[in-house]
């Protein structure tokens, strides 16, 4: 595979990744789980790559 494809998949999972959790599953957990802990900011925290 070429490097620019697996550069681009890897940036696609990590954006997929940042996003707030849906307000149904804290309907359904009983807000058990109130916000994504693992949200980056694209400031604060970089990939690495």
């Amino acid at each position: 595979m070429p490097l620019c494809f697996l550069i681009k998949r890897f940036l696609a999972k990590k954006q997929k990744q940042n996003r707030p959790i849906p307000q149904w599953i804290r309907m359904k957990t009983g807000n058990k789980i109130r916000y994504n802990s693992k949200r980056r900011h694209w400031r604060r925290t970089k990939l690495g790559l």
